[in-house]
């Protein structure tokens, strides 16, 4: 159950809205991905397997959010056979189910937020995160119908969101900072693609959703964005994250993993209407509307991957950012003690990959 489900239906929203108010700063780590769908995949079980080369084929997870579309790319453009990986690249309609499949083991590698990877630490999960992909610049959003100009307008209205997502949080955050507590709206938890239906539907008032279900929802008319998480820097972390036993038993798929990763975004870079038109087909949206979540998520380069891996004070760093998040867990009652996140991250292969291209072979 995500982070953020389990914590609403233990405790009251009051008990919630008290809590953000002590600890808001620490909280925007995020817990749960914008990437929540309406449909759920029933994941069948995996076994390691090998390809005619001998390499173990590498299971790797990803659902609907703009940062991770460029997994997509890496597959129909044969960037992972360049890199001589083989992946059984695995879409999820159901975000959550992406992160339980890989706790199972049914997966070596999956797409999710820092908030999640914690959570999955928190309960005796072996993870460990390899690569920054994103960070939501604006791509989560708080849309309103015409007539709410401001948060203080929201008072008394239908507004919707998924509990316990990172867009329900987003919501929250939005609130508090204008002084409304959640008693203050009439709340409807749907899941985010019937809460973006039902809203440009004119059943609700207002709705928090990602991109691109952020596109379905301003089709209302004369709707409006309200807040985003453009206006809460930090808030949404993406990442590759990938098991312990593959890193034991597989460091150089791992490494692979990251080189294609990386190889791809070079792609982007020098074919961006190739681009485009492999990521907007995979989101279901047309390439112009695709485009439109560009400065809404922010792809992590070489540079700020490896500023991120490193000790700092805010939430920049992830290992700042981590223990945050378990001391969070361990004081809200969602881990029985603070979580270890002092082996959850690996930037070794993030520093070869800077090693090869800096001084080629």
């Amino acid at each position: 159950m995500p982070v953020f489900s389990t914590y609403l239906n233990r405790f009251k929203f009051r008990s919630l809205y008290s809590a953000l108010c002590i600890i808001s700063i620490t909280f925007i780590v995020g817990c749960t991905n914008p990437a929540v769908y309406i449909q759920t995949t029933t994941a069948t079980e995996t076994v390691a397997v090998a390809d005619p080369s001998g390499l173990k084929t590498v299971h790797l997870g990803f659902s609907a959010w703009p940062g991770w579309f460029p997994w997509q790319i890496a597959q129909e453009k044969g960037i992972f056979e360049t890199h001589n990986v083989p992946v059984d690249l695995k879409w999820f309609d159901g975000y959550l189910e992406s992160i339980s499949t890989l706790t199972a083991g049914q997966i070596d590698a999956n797409s999710q937020t820092l908030g999640d990877t914690v959570s999955s630490v928190a309960g005796g999960a072996e993870q460990v995160i390899v690569l920054v992909n994103d960070n939501s610049t604006g791509n989560d959003k708080v849309i309103v119908r015409e007539g709410i100009n401001s948060i203080a307008d929201l008072k008394g209205k239908k507004v919707a969101a998924e509990e316990g997502t990172v867009d329900h949080f987003l919501l929250l955050l939005g609130m508090q900072k204008a002084g409304l507590s959640p008693q203050d709206i009439q709340f409807v938890p749907l899941e985010t693609g019937k809460a973006a239906s039902a809203f440009a539907a004119g059943q609700v008032d207002a709705v928090a959703v990602f991109a691109p279900f952020t596109t379905q929802a301003l089709k209302r008319s004369n709707s409006k964005e309200l807040f985003s998480s453009k206006d809460f820097p930090g808030a949404i972390s993406d990442h590759l994250v990938v098991t312990r036993q593959v890193i034991y038993e597989h460091p150089e798929q791992v490494q692979a993993l990251v080189d294609s990763w990386f190889a791809t975004l070079d792609f982007i870079k020098n074919n961006q209407a190739a681009a485009y038109e492999i990521m907007a087909k995979r989101a279901g949206v047309s390439i112009d509307e695709y485009k439109a979540y560009a400065d809404g998520t922010r792809l992590f380069s070489v540079e700020e991957n490896l500023a991120a891996f490193q000790p700092g004070k805010d939430m920049t760093s992830l290992l700042f950012a981590a223990e945050a998040m378990g001391k969070f867990l361990s004081e809200v009652g969602l881990a029985t003690t603070q979580p270890n996140t002092t082996l959850l991250f690996d930037d070794r292969f993030v520093k070869a990959y800077v090693q090869k291209t800096e001084n080629p072979a």
